[in-house]
């Protein structure tokens, strides 16, 4: 039985009871005494203040009288609060009904008027949006929120596409409380960092599916292609138990695609030249779909080719030892990648709660690897070395290839709960070459090779939510991943005999159950709690020596998590949160196993780090609802830190020496002062610092202490849109391999411009330019960033 106590907009308080086909309302209004509708049988009276409902005997509630004394009396009748619909509808807010107490539904907030659609970095922060990217109620209905995301940012595809942001690393770089990056090196791949934590801290997922790579989850954000996403959800210092292991210092969801009419479609062609007016990249992109009323289809494709991208004209070339530059000026050497990403997906809606959706991605990749800029390269700086110098890498990429397979599924349960499941198999096929010198023709050396990756995981989760008293949702998950590693190699490829490292196996499977509360103590307030137990077990570690394959000692290692939040939204437009997130993370068969080409000592026993991230926060609505803010305080305490020492003759072992702290503040704000000029832009001050007993100079890498981004929209046409930026950058901290050397890097401003006219409702061309100014800066020692590029993108929808 179900009792709601509602109150009208004319604050005419009734009480509506349901249990089964009864129906019976209770109205009472000012004038009429309590005593009057209550007689001698039973009351039903609500401790709201506990979340439990007592029934005391010796009272019941009396029918309802069938006239109103008010409507007898000859005034006019006041409208009935509505009637709760079918199951689905009663999770909408409809005019003159408020809820008092019972179950917490989703309510619709007020939003900046869209008019021009806000960039990532300034979009509000949404406190109460769900992980999950499976929707579960009508379009003309509130989703219902089962559990808090906290401070989160979310990329939508308008600010993709008008930003002309084709990959995850570019697509994050306007978002307050992120930074991005360079590894540098050899690999010179594309880092993240949410409040200074990097991707071995932060999971990446696509549609809730974890992308992990097993062997060491070194994921090179710019390989990543961003058209065919529908938004990107980035959730920093409090990432719920419910999503899994993992998530220390926030979690990144990838949303892809899916169809809300009858036959939709998009096509999408872009160009990128650099400052010589050469051709430096071409993008394509095409999806089709369809939404029917009991199932949907989506397929998209994405295509990036890039023959290398060009350096600022303030780019001076050095010499590296007693050879040329080894990089000159123009084109960037060996920066050519290309990327293809294929999406499939048909979901089963049989009704306006549930949705089964099978979801295909796959992908694939190469690339080459730039050189620092004032380091040696073999076949370019002839020898003798000067004394500190040493040769790079010659490194490439021929196959970067990930495919994940999943099934998700959202069931109602009754009007009160839920079963939310997800099956996944992921595949992550990679081959890295490296070469004897800069021509990259011949592997004859010892120290040329084919490196072959061939892994996989698979894995399930089940959640479950239920209000079993009212005020109160309770939401339980078990998650589970086998995460396999499958490598060989074919040292000096060019030689014979052939000289290969047999297929070595690595494995292990990962747990966790968690359990997470909302307590709804006021219709204003939620008081949240999370509690989580996480596991893993090693089941094959093995290495090829001395001819024969040989096992690591086999370890396994376990953490509880929790964390707590209060939420409160006092009016319509405005929330506040304090939350506290203490988390681990697991270290991965890379930190705990390799060897490094022989420079590392294996540490399979090696302890999970750990993450306590207090933060405060919120966003406001404001000016009519024509201006809108947000910020959050954070500050993060983080523990049993994985560092690299030196345990002498000159070999490293990771160990859990370190400790770190990370505090800031982020600010965002975006106001339409004018119906065509949209003014915003975001600010975050990040102070990191990492102790190591070994290393007492240790420096935290790759995350500026001063970030902002500012931007107008100017629409001085319906069909035209202006819209200038400014990326302004501190000086941040690089380091080499073995984070022995450090070089403080300058900060940088860089000034973009983007202007799309809409040649249709259905058709849109652009045309802009990244780094204006031309400005050379480096995000890591060594290796330049683009200077100025143009690009032009069109756009064709049915």
């Amino acid at each position: 039985m179900k009792i709601h106590l509602d109150q009208s907009i004319y604050i005419e308080k009734y009480i509506e009871i349901r249990y089964g086909p009864i129906h019976m309302r209770f109205r009472f209004p000012p004038a009429r005494s309590l005593a009057k509708s209550v007689k001698s049988k039973g009351l039903v009276v609500s401790l709201a203040a506990m979340g439990f409902l007592a029934v005391l005997p010796g009272w019941t509630l009396a029918q309802e009288e069938t006239v109103d004394p008010q409507t007898a009396s000859g005034e006019q009748e006041k409208p009935k609060p509505p009637l709760q619909a079918a199951a689905g509808a009663d999770d909408v807010f409809e005019l003159g009904q408020l809820t008092v107490y019972g179950r917490r539904d989703g309510r619709a907030r007020a939003r900046v008027p869209q008019r021009a659609v806000a960039p990532p970095s300034i979009r509000p922060q949404n406190l109460s949006a769900p992980v999950a990217t499976l929707p579960t109620v009508p379009a003309v209905a509130v989703p219902r929120t089962w559990g808090q995301t906290l401070s989160q940012s979310v990329v939508t595809s308008e600010d993709i596409r008008m930003q002309n942001r084709n990959t995850l690393d570019d697509a994050l770089r306007t978002t307050p409380g992120v930074e991005v990056s360079n590894t540098g090196a050899a690999r010179n791949e594309r880092m993240v960092y949410v409040r200074g934590f990097d991707r071995w801290q932060v999971p990446l997922s696509i549609d809730g599916v974890r992308i992990y790579l097993p062997a060491d989850n070194r994921l090179d954000y710019g390989r990543f292609l961003t058209p065919d996403l529908s938004e990107i959800q980035i959730h920093k210092g409090y990432a719920s138990v419910l999503d899994g292991p993992g998530g220390m210092g926030g979690a990144i969801n990838l949303v892809t695609r899916k169809p809300t009419r009858e036959l939709e479609g998009e096509i999408r062609t872009g160009f990128d030249f650099g400052n010589t007016g050469d051709l430096a990249a071409r993008t394509l992109f095409g999806s089709v779909g369809t939404k029917q009323e009991l199932f949907y289809l989506q397929a998209s494709a994405s295509l990036r080719e890039s023959d290398g991208w060009y350096l600022s004209r303030d780019y001076i070339p050095q010499a590296a030892g007693l050879g040329g530059p080894v990089q000159g000026k123009g084109r960037r050497d060996f920066s050519e990648t290309d990327d293809w990403r294929v999406n499939l997906k048909a979901g089963f809606t049989p009704n306006p709660t549930d949705e089964y959706v099978v979801s295909f991605t796959w992908q694939e990749g190469e690339k080459f690897a730039p050189y620092h800029v004032r380091q040696p390269v073999r076949g370019i700086t002839p020898g003798p070395l000067p004394p500190g110098l040493a040769y790079q890498q010659d490194w490439t990429w021929p196959g970067w290839d990930l495919s994940s397979t999943s099934f998700n599924s959202h069931t109602q349960v009754g009007e009160d709960s839920y079963v939310k499941t997800k099956i996944y198999y992921n595949t992550f096929d990679n081959l890295l070459s490296t070469f004897d010198d800069s021509t990259f023709r011949t592997q004859t050396s010892n120290r040329a090779f084919d490196s072959h990756y061939n892994d996989f995981a698979y894995g399930f989760s089940v959640e479950g939510g239920t209000e079993i008293l009212p005020m109160n949702t309770l939401k339980t998950a078990i998650h589970y991943r086998r995460d396999a590693h499958r490598r060989w190699q074919h040292n000096s490829p060019d030689n014979l005999p052939a000289d290969i490292a047999p297929l070595q196996r690595r494995t292990e499977d990962t747990w966790s159950v968690a359990a997470e509360n909302t307590f709804h103590a006021t219709d204003t307030l939620d008081f949240v709690t999370g509690l989580s137990y996480d596991w893993y077990e090693t089941l094959e570690a093995e290495y090829f020596s001395g001819g024969a394959i040989a096992e690591y000692p086999l370890f396994d290692n376990d953490a509880f998590n929790w964390q707590t939040a209060l939420v409160w939204r006092p009016e319509e437009g405005t929330e506040l949160y304090a939350s506290v997130s203490a988390r681990t993370r697991f270290p991965n068969l890379f930190e705990r196993y390799s060897t490094r080409f022989g420079a590392a000592v294996p540490n399979p026993d090696l302890k999970p780090e750990r993450a306590i991230n207090y933060q405060i926060g919120g966003d406001h609505t404001l000016l009519d609802g024509t201006a809108r803010i947000g910020g959050a305080v954070f500050y993060s305490d983080l523990t049993d830190a994985i560092q690299s020492i030196p345990i002498g003759g000159g070999l490293v072992q990771n160990q859990n020496v370190g400790e770190g702290r990370t505090y800031g503040f982020e600010i965002s704000g975006e106001w339409e002062l004018l119906e065509e000029l949209t003014l915003g832009g975001n600010y975050t001050y990040l102070n990191r610092s990492l102790d190591d007993p070994q290393r007492p100079d240790l420096k935290p890498v790759g995350t500026p202490e001063h970030l902002a981004y500012l931007y107008a929209r100017w629409r001085p046409l319906p069909q035209l849109t202006i819209t200038p930026g400014v990326e302004l950058s501190d000086a941040r901290w690089s380091s080499d391999r073995f984070e022995n050397q450090f070089t403080h890097m300058p900060g940088f401003g860089l000034l973009n411009l983007n202007v799309e006219y809409e040649l249709s409702s259905r058709a849109s061309v652009t045309i802009g330019v990244r780094n204006l100014l031309d400005k050379h800066y480096e995000l890591a020692d060594g290796y330049p960033e683009p200077g100025l590029t143009f690009y032009l993108s069109t756009r064709l929808t049915f």
